[in-house]
């Protein structure tokens, strides 16, 4: 009998790696689900951070010019922040989830799933699309109060945004599967995660805008130099733009760029974290 009768046909290889990319997929999504701490914070995160310093923060977004009180930006800190609270409820989520990978590495079912038919990039593409999946679900229970923060959505809006929230989510689990590869217990995945997301997060642009009024020199004039670089050079300052500009009408850089800067990212990190994962 030839090689090429004994070799399984091609249909029958795809539908067994798309079979075990939808079962990875559907675990990651049912484990994240069971878990009550991630809906807790998933709920309780955006709540804090709308209440408290979306509103708390506002008469400070805002300065009087000739006895009339004008915004920073035409928006107040409330609408400014919403878009910038639906990324990081994604940010922890995406990050957080890809401690799976610990947990299944930990209790012997990577190793598992490693010597069974599926490819390496099945296996990992299940892992980041249940990551991505999970952190999308959790920016929309941001969404959800954007009557509360006074931010009118469409139905395109609503699909525009999600298409880039995915993305998003896709780039960030794929980081969180690249830190967990190079770190071996869940504590310290905790502490490296959080030492990456909040500077991430926090020079991002996302709490305070630079004044699209001044130029690249002035703006250095008016914040620390250090600072607005920092900002420039953080893909995630991008994509938060992107996000903003679909949900409220503003932007301070062009939208495509955070576009195809969070698409390049996605690709990049992917890239990394699968030459990792075949390395296990």
């Amino acid at each position: 009998m030839s090689a090429g009768m004994d070799a399984p046909p091609r249909r029958s290889v795809l539908m067994i790696q798309l079979g075990g990319l939808y079962g990875i997929w559907l675990r990651e999504v049912k484990r994240a689900i069971r878990d009550r701490g991630q809906l807790v914070g998933g709920i309780s995160r955006p709540i804090l951070w709308v209440l408290i310093l979306g509103i708390g923060l506002n008469p400070y977004f805002r300065g009087e010019v000739y006895g009339e009180v004008t915004f920073v930006v035409p928006f107040t800190y409330l609408q400014f922040i919403f878009p910038a609270v639906v990324a990081l409820n994604i940010i922890y989520t995406s990050v957080q989830s890809a401690v799976s990978v610990i947990w299944d590495r930990e209790f012997g079912f990577l190793r598992e799933v490693l010597v069974s038919p599926l490819s390496r990039g099945t296996i990992l593409l299940g892992k980041v699309l249940g990551g991505a999946t999970v952190a999308v679900m959790h920016g929309c229970l941001v969404l959800m109060l954007a009557r509360f923060a006074d931010v009118p959505l469409t139905l395109g809006d609503v699909g525009r945004a999600l298409g880039l929230m995915a993305l998003l989510a896709f780039a960030l689990t794929s980081l969180g599967v690249v830190i967990a590869n190079r770190i071996r217990s869940f504590e310290g995945f905790g502490v490296f995660s959080n030492a990456v997301i909040l500077p991430l997060y926090f020079t991002s642009s996302s709490i305070f805008p630079l004044n699209p009024a001044l130029t690249g020199a002035q703006t250095r004039v008016v914040y620390p130099e250090w600072l607005v670089t920092v900002v420039e050079w953080n893909p995630l300052t991008y994509a938060i733009d992107a996000l903003r500009g679909i949900l409220i009408g503003y932007t301070q850089f062009d939208p495509m760029l955070g576009i195809s800067i969070t698409a390049g990212a996605a690709v990049l990190l992917f890239a990394i974290a699968l030459n990792d994962f075949r390395k296990l």
